[in-house]
């Protein structure tokens, strides 16, 4: 439970110091010492690099909601399963994660594998929408490399910052479209 609340604080920390936060940081805002902090992490780039899995695990977790809401739709589903964000995440300067490849490539390499892996439902309903109609018949490995590569910009760059788009902004103009772009016309 500790690792988790540290975890959560340090997203609170990262939304208004970005990348520069400190350990200090993360201990202030939490209300708990430093030491406390480092029986957990043995150092700033351990913490980030299992931030990496509870955000995106908090992602899959969400993810899965959609798949499993009866009351959307194949294509409603995939549309918000490509943008999904959790509403804890909603707040969150994401951007700010362009600095990774240079200052933490270690990190920035475990943020790509975690976007190449897990496709599993989003392939399941894009196969669903062509078997349905509703979506042409597309290679999907094109449509995830297209939209992979689209994220992975948004870490390597700072493109987001410079034009003043939030990530989720950005995410749901790629999503829109990529999904616009596969649909079927009438």
């Amino acid at each position: 439970m500790l690792k988790e609340e540290i975890l959560a604080g340090t997203l609170q920390v990262f939304n208004y110091k970005g990348m520069k936060f400190t350990m200090d940081d993360v201990a202030h805002e939490l209300g708990i010492s430093k030491k406390t902090i480092y029986t957990v992490f043995k150092d700033k780039k351990q913490m980030l690099l299992e931030l990496v899995d509870y955000l995106f695990d908090n992602i899959k977790d969400e993810e899965r909601r959609v798949y499993e809401d009866d009351s959307l739709d194949t294509v409603s589903k995939i549309r918000r399963i490509l943008g999904v964000m959790p509403n804890s995440y909603k707040e969150l300067d994401l951007r700010q994660l362009y600095v990774l490849k240079d200052k933490f490539p270690d990190v920035y390499t475990k943020v790509e594998e975690r976007l190449e892996n897990g496709w599993e439902i989003t392939i399941e309903l894009i196969e669903k929408g062509m078997s349905e109609g509703v979506i042409r018949n597309i290679k999907i490995p094109i449509l995830k490399m297209m939209l992979e590569a689209s994220l992975e910009q948004f870490f390597r760059r700072d493109i987001l910052i410079e034009n003043r788009i939030t990530y989720q902004e950005g995410l749901d103009e790629v999503v829109e479209i990529l999904v616009d772009g596969i649909l079927v016309n009438d």
